[in-house]
């Protein structure tokens, strides 16, 4: 019983569990890998993180059943109410994100990052940072992310010409609250073979913060047509 509480206190307070559903973020997690998203440590760009999909991305959450729901009380598992997803984080508050610069690059604050060590790759090559330009700026207490399979990840660049439920202006779901992160995803714990622990890649390294403070609002400078 003693267990059962201190590990139900772990995961509600320390680190959850995950398991990967989708490809959207290949190669580095593949689908089915079981990920720790850990609670008690601070995020930075370039970190994978778990959040909670306020935003609806995922479409209306769903009713979980009886034993779900006891053990989503208890800490097992994650809130299924607002369903979770799982990204890169590429833009912090106030950071302007682009794509592309003439080397086919993603920048942020004006800084090209090498995105070679995350970015999916197979037997045809690796995949572009984005098929369509968009430049945006990420608003105060907000975060912009991206799937490392740019090919097969609806993330926030999927979702710049929305419009929120709540009001606010066109492509404002596209940016992440931050109090909606879970945690930072900091190891693959199964299968076997795929343990391994994960660290924000050098390629952020030296971006440099945002000049301006963060903006209230989104502000999409420009965005093309589709995903």
């Amino acid at each position: 019983m003693i267990g059962l509480l201190v590990t139900t206190g772990l995961r509600a307070f320390v680190f959850q569990p995950f398991k990967v559903p989708s490809g959207s973020m290949q190669n580095t997690l593949q689908v089915h890998d079981k990920i720790v998203a850990l609670r008690v440590i601070d995020f930075e760009r370039g970190d994978i993180v778990v959040f909670q999909d306020a935003n609806r991305w995922l479409g209306p959450p769903r009713e979980p059943g009886l034993v779900r729901r006891g053990l989503e009380f208890v800490g097992v598992l994650p809130n299924s109410a607002e369903g979770h997803l799982v990204k890169r984080v590429i833009g912090m508050p106030g950071d302007r994100v682009s794509c592309c610069d003439d080397q086919d690059r993603m920048t942020v604050n004006g800084y090209a990052l090498d995105e070679s060590a995350y970015l999916f790759t197979d037997d045809s090559g690796m995949v572009k940072p984005a098929e369509v330009p968009f430049e945006v700026v990420v608003p105060a207490g907000h975060m912009f992310v991206l799937g490392d399979h740019r090919n097969a990840s609806g993330d926030s660049r999927c979702h710049l010409r929305d419009v929120s439920l709540q009001g606010g202006p066109a492509g404002a779901p596209a940016f992440i609250p931050l109090d909606s992160v879970v945690g930072t995803v900091t190891l693959i714990m199964a299968p076997l073979d795929r343990i391994q622990r994960l660290q924000t890649p050098e390629a952020f390294a030296h971006v440099p913060e945002p000049v301006d403070p963060a903006p209230d609002e989104a502000e999409i400078v420009r965005v093309g047509e589709g995903c």
